[in-house]
């Protein structure tokens, strides 16, 4: 019985998968690395799991030059976006409440030029209309989206607001996005609600606390993310989330972005289950 039901489930997994994904996964390393992933998923069985997990998806540029020597640079952003996809897909198959997706910085509009901006801009736009476009998640842009054309901003708020109704993981697509930027619009917004009310400088002074300033930030209302992953071996923080991250775990990959498996998010899933969260005691 034990047998059959093993069986079953393997039928049922091939079938999810495309021809080439199968073959790939029959061959002996494919079988390897399979039986590899099965074993961590069953080893995070009964661990903690984070609610919340961002991701500051790094190396995107870095793995075009390696593997597409001489090609544009949009083939590593494509590439990137793609196994955004798959891994907003693995947050849901793992029950991971919330995710955010670092896709652009405001630092990226200071360095790049007009050339590299124009074809990431339009892979990121695409991305959130094809998450949008599931009707699995709910889509929420974060970030300060009047840098960018006003085309694309008003495409990506569309297909954002299209998914306003669906009941289900929610996807925070970080674009145009900087935590002074962030900090900065919370204030504003925190000023301007309480002249409002009438209240005075003065009077805003004395009473504000630090869940009067969340309340104006990108993400209110959404849990602080319990685990940041960073990919490329890079090990700063570089202005992400720098508020809500106060309190996070982080998680720091040598792999490309595009390169990031499966295994590598359930490695960092396990390290973070292994952890003791002091919360800053």
């Amino acid at each position: 019985m034990a047998r059959q039901a093993r069986l079953t489930r393997l039928r049922a997994w091939l079938k999810n998968l495309t021809k080439a994904e199968a073959l790939d996964r029959l061959h002996p390393s494919g079988l390897l690395y399979s039986t590899y992933e099965q074993r961590l998923t069953a080893e995070l069985s009964g661990m903690q799991r984070p609610a919340h997990v961002a991701v500051m998806a790094d190396g995107n540029r870095r793995w075009a030059r390696q593997n597409a020597p001489g090609k544009p640079l949009v083939v590593g952003y494509r590439a990137g976006a793609r196994k955004l996809e798959d891994f907003v897909g693995w947050c849901d198959e793992l029950g991971i409440k919330v995710v955010t997706l670092w896709v652009l910085s405001t630092d990226n509009f200071k360095r790049g030029t007009t050339e590299e901006l124009t074809p990431l801009l339009e892979v990121i736009a695409t991305m959130v209309s094809d998450l949008a476009r599931t009707r699995r998640w709910r889509v929420k842009l974060v970030g300060d989206l009047d840098l960018l054309p006003a085309d694309l901003a008003a495409r990506m708020r569309a297909a954002a607001d299209s998914t306003a109704s669906v009941d289900g993981m929610h996807v925070n697509i970080a674009v145009a996005y900087g935590g002074r930027h962030e900090l900065r619009d919370a204030v504003r917004s925190l000023l301007a609600a309480e002249a409002a009310r009438g209240n005075t400088l003065e009077q805003l002074a004395q009473t504000v606390e630090m869940e009067d300033i969340a309340a104006h930030l990108y993400t209110a209302g959404q849990p602080d993310p319990d685990l940041v992953i960073r990919t490329s071996g890079e090990q700063r923080l570089s202005g992400f989330l720098i508020w809500q991250s106060a309190h996070s775990e982080f998680y720091f990959c040598e792999a490309l972005w595009p390169d990031f498996r499966k295994v590598d998010f359930l490695r960092a899933l396990r390290s973070y289950a292994q952890r003791e969260r002091r919360f800053g005691k």
